[in-house]
C-alpha cells in the first residue's frame, strides 16, 4: 500500500465504522460486513522502500550484521538486538529495559515488525524515517551510548566490513554514517510479519477462525470500537492518541510543542503481539486481558483523551475473552524469524578443536536420533531444521544449560567435560527429549 493509500484508509475507515455502528450497535454486537472488512484488512502485495535507499541483498545482509554488532555501542557489549530480540517480536519481554546507567528506560522497547509502512518512528514519532530512527538508540547515552563517528572508524579498519560496505553500496562504497544507517534501515524493512490464521480468513477461508474468534472480531470492529485506531492490515492508524493510561509521560505533546497532544502515543500495531508482552508505551499492562480491561473500565479521564477512544464500553466477561481470542489470531503459533536474519550459533562447553561432532535434528518437534553416545572431548550439534522455535535445556546432577530461543536454522553446539548421563529437553516443547551418555575419553 502506498503512503497516499494509507492516509486515505486512515480517513475513510473511521467514517465507515461510524456508519456501521449507527442505529444500535452500542446495544449488542452485530454481524459485521464481512466483505468490507476483508478488503479493509487485506495485506499489501509489496514492501515499500524509499527512492534514495533501494534494497539489495548485500545491503540487507550488511544491515543484519550491523544489527548484531556490539562495536556500535560505547561499552562494546550492546547491540541493537540486545533489546530488539527476534524471539520476542524484536522487543525484550520486560516493561522497561534497564539502561546503561542502571535505571529503567522511560519507555517500553517497541517491536520492529512492518516498519516499512510507517509514517513516523518511536513512541512519540520524533523520527521521520527508519534511517533516522536507526541512529537514535545507538547514540542515546542510556541505551547504547555509541559514538557513530568512532564506530565508523572502527568498522572502516575491518577488511570484512570494507568488503561488505563496498558490495552493499557499489556506487558509494565508503564506510560512512549515512551508509551504515541505510543498511540497518534496509534490513529492518525486511521485517514483515508472516501471515496468520486471520489472514487466511481475510483471503476467504471461513473456517480459519472459530466462533469465539469471529465474535471477538465483531466486537473489535463493532461496539468495542478498537478499529477506530487499529486500522488496516497492520492494525494501526499511525496516529497518536491519549488512551487514558495513568502516566506522567507527555509523549507526543512536547515533540510538537502542542499541549493538546500531551499523553498521546503512537498506535502500536497488533501484529505478532502475543510475543511482546507487557503492553503499552510504559509496559504497564501485563496481558491482553489487562489491555481489554483497561479500555472497558480503566481509562483515566482528562481533557487530552483521544476523540477516537470510546469512553464507555460495556463488555461482559465472555465478550472480553472473545476479544482476546481474536487478538491472538494476529500472531503465529511460534515466534517468526525473518529469512533476512542470519542463523545464530550458540556454543556451550564445546572444545575449540572437538575430536568429532555429532548432529541431532529437531524436525517435526522431535530430537532425532533420540539417544546419543559421546566421549569427553566430542561435541554435540543440535540443529533446528524445524519450522518452529525451540529451546535447548540440559539438566543433570553436575551441570545445567539453558539456550535462548533457537529459531529455524539456528544451532546449539554442546560439549561435555565430564562423563555421565545428561537429559536434554526443549523448554518450549517439553515432549521433545534427548538422552546423552558421555563416556571417558580413554
Amino acid at each position: 500500500m502506498t503512503r497516499e493509500g494509507l492516509i486515505h484508509l486512515r480517513r475513510v475507515l473511521p467514517v465507515l465504522m461510524i456508519a456501521a455502528l449507527a442505529g444500535g450497535a452500542a446495544e449488542k454486537s452485530t454481524s459485521p460486513d464481512i466483505e468490507h472488512w476483508r478488503k479493509a484488512f487485506a495485506r499489501p502485495d509489496h514492501t515499500p522502500e524509499p527512492a534514495d535507499n533501494p534494497a539489495n541483498p548485500e545491503k540487507v545482509k550488511l544491515g543484519a550484521a550491523l544489527f548484531e554488532d556490539t562495536r556500535l555501542s560505547g561499552t562494546g557489549n550492546v547491540s541493537c538486538s540486545s533489546c530488539h530480540q527476534a524471539d520476542l517480536s524484536f522487543s525484550d519481554g520486560v516493561d522497561r529495559h534497564t539502561g546503561l546507567d542502571g535505571t529503567a528506560l522511560d519507555r517500553r522497547t517497541p517491536p520492529l515488525w512492518n516498519m516499512a509502512w510507517g509514517l513516523s518512528w518511536f513512541w512519540d514519532g520524533r523520527a521521520g524515517s527508519i534511517e533516522a530512527q536507526a541512529a537514535g538508540p545507538i547514540e542515546n547515552k542510556r541505551e547504547m551510548a555509541g559514538n557513530l563517528e568512532h564506530a565508523i572508524k572502527t568498522l572502516g579498519s575491518d577488511p570484512l566490513m570494507q568488503e561488505s560496505f563496498a558490495a552493499a553500496f557499489p556506487e558509494d562504497p565508503a564506510v560512512t554514517r549515512a551508509n551504515l544507517t541505510k543498511a540497518i534501515a534496509a534490513f529492518e524493512r525486511t521485517l514483515v510479519s508472516p501471515e496468520t490464521r486471520f489472514d487466511q480468513w481475510v483471503k476467504g477461508d471461513d473456517k480459519a477462525l472459530d466462533a469465539d474468534e469471529l465474535s471477538g472480531f465483531s466486537l473489535f470492529v463493532g461496539k468495542a470500537g478498537c478499529v477506530g485506531c487499529h486500522q488496516g492490515w497492520r492494525f494501526t492508524d499511525e496516529a497518536f492518541h491519549d488512551i487514558g493510561l495513568p502516566s506522567e509521560d507527555k509523549g507526543r505533546g512536547p515533540i510538537l510543542g502542542v499541549s493538546a497532544a500531551d499523553h498521546a502515543f503512537k498506535t502500536p500495531s497488533l501484529r505478532e503481539r502475543v510475543w511482546t508482552a507487557p503492553y503499552m508505551h510504559d509496559g504497564s499492562l501485563a496481558t491482553f486481558e489487562d489491555v481489554v480491561d483497561h479500555y472497558a473500565e480503566g481509562i483515566v479521564k482528562r481533557p487530552t483523551l483521544s476523540a477516537d477512544l470510546p469512553h464507555t464500553i460495556e463488555l461482559s466477561e465472555k465478550e472480553r475473552a472473545q476479544l482476546v481470542a481474536f487478538l491472538n489470531t494476529l500472531s503465529g503459533d511460534d515466534p517468526p524469524r525473518p529469512a533476512s536474519l542470519p542463523p545464530k550459533t550458540m556454543t556451550w562447553g564445546a572444545p575449540a578443536q572437538a575430536v568429532s561432532t555429532t548432529t541431532v535434528s529437531q524436525k517435526d518437534r522431535r530430537f532425532s536420533p533420540g539417544a546419543i553416545l559421546l566421549k569427553v572431548g566430542e561435541a554435540l550439534r543440535i540443529l533446528n531444521d524445524d519450522t518452529r522455535t525451540h529451546n535447548v535445556r540440559v539438566d543433570s546432577a553436575n551441570t545445567s544449560f539453558n539456550s535462548d530461543g533457537q529459531n529455524p536454522g539456528d544451532t546449539v553446539t554442546l560439549g561435555f567435560d565430564q562423563p555421565g548421563h545428561y537429559d536434554i529437553i526443549c523448554g518450549i516443547h517439553p515432549e521433545m527429549r534427548l538422552s546423552v551418555d558421555v563416556a571417558s575419553a580413554r
